[in-house]
């Protein structure tokens, strides 16, 4: 069967190039992909699978491919969502939307799995289980779509699941991977600070906002520096500081928004107790009033070092074939709404490198240039398609 599988997608890589560069040209914000659905949509229809459309909050499908014999569910995600980027490649299948582009792979992704679901389908008889195809909205923007999918209950019945991302530093033919904790958790938040604005001359008489809101922008960085063991990672970043006034006012207040990155859990709560002791300890100081919005977007996700061992394995059988080397990789400070499956269901996110042909120095995820080598497509399908059938002993 491994043959039989790997010689379909091989005769059906032009058709996942064909599908990337449809949804390149024709992206979709994060809750807005209704054509994109449509589309997705479309390709199953007539096939003999069970579909359910508009999954979680938004526009998420999940395809049941029911195998011919009794076994374990196992599931595969991939997102379609683009972000607010306006392209600057010069593809010839550039964005059509303006200001929004397939700017982290998503395309891809979407393209892969839509062509490897089908192969799945053609040869279900012989699959000894279920293999649910979920297409996901929204990884972009927080909440995102992972965690509405997961409380929908559609997964509730997954053994193991597993998600691909395509990494533009790796050449084609490279897979990486990290077992425990692998990508960082993400928290956003928006502090108010509110004192009593007055003339610059009469200091006495205000209360300043900005000296307030300076404070708790060193005093945060102390939190890294002074709080997390010095072998932990952390990262707080103030991304916004809303100050703006005459030159000769004192600012009656000021909003700041910022983000948080971790490698735990543990890390995550211990740097939410000390943003809120120091914004506690800011009104003590100062005498000024705070109005703190502290949201955890996504968690810190965690690759089961058990399944990783088996995943691993499975992919060291397609070295010499269409992989040159599986290799472990740092933990990445990036975040993924992946984590969220994981928290629940046993699986594994990992690397599919796709740096572009002839190219020095690929542009990141999120970059205006970003591309990558359509040739990684074809090792992504694969590649997850040997998970598939180790899952299942179909060698």
């Amino acid at each position: 069967m491994r043959a039989q599988l790997m010689k379909m997608l091989d005769e059906r890589k032009d058709e996942i190039i064909q599908i990337r560069r449809h949804l390149h040209e024709n992206p979709e914000l994060s809750f807005h992909e209704a054509e994109t659905a449509k589309y997705i949509q479309s390709f199953y229809k007539g096939k003999d699978v069970e579909i359910a459309t508009e999954v979680g909050n938004g526009h998420a499908i999940v395809v049941t491919i029911k195998g011919g014999k009794p076994g374990k569910t196992i599931a595969l995600r991939a997102d379609f969502d683009a972000l607010p980027v306006r392209e600057e490649t010069e593809l010839p299948f550039k964005s059509q939307n303006e200001g929004v582009m397939h700017a982290c792979g998503h395309d891809g992704h979407t393209a892969y799995l839509l062509v490897l679901a089908d192969c799945l389908i053609s040869l279900k008889e012989d699959i000894p289980g279920t293999i649910k195809i979920v297409h996901q909205h929204a990884e972009e923007t927080p909440p995102g779509g992972a965690k509405s999918v997961v409380e929908s209950g559609i997964l509730d019945d997954v053994d193991q699941i597993f998600g691909i991302h395509v990494f533009p530093f790796g050449e084609s033919g490279e897979v990486y991977y990290h077992s425990g904790y692998s990508m960082a958790g993400r928290t956003y938040f928006k502090l108010k600070i509110q004192g009593v604005g007055g003339h610059g001359s009469s200091p006495h008489m205000a209360n300043d906002a900005i000296v307030a809101s300076a404070y708790f922008v060193t005093a945060v960085q102390t939190i890294i520096s002074r709080r997390l063991n010095p072998f932990d990672t952390g990262v707080v970043t103030i991304g916004s500081f809303d100050g703006k006034g005459s030159f000769n006012v004192i600012k009656d207040a000021v909003e700041l928004e910022g983000d948080v990155r971790y490698m735990t859990t543990e890390n995550r709560d211990k740097i939410d107790a000390e943003i809120h002791r120091i914004v506690a300890g800011i009104e003590a100081m100062f005498g000024v009033t705070t109005e703190l919005t502290y949201t955890n977007d996504y968690p810190p996700l965690y690759n089961d070092p058990k399944v990783t061992e088996q995943v691993v394995a499975s992919l060291q059988k397609g070295i010499g074939e269409y992989l040159t080397a599986v290799s472990e990789y740092d933990m990445l400070s990036g975040s993924e709404d992946f984590a969220y499956y994981l928290q629940k269901i046993p699986g594994v996110f990992f690397y599919i490198g796709a740096k572009p042909k002839n190219t020095e120095q690929a542009y990141f995820n999120h970059h205006p240039k970003f591309d990558i080598d359509e040739d990684a497509l074809l090792v992504a399908a694969k590649s997850v398609a040997e998970v598939v059938l180790n899952y299942y002993k179909l060698d």
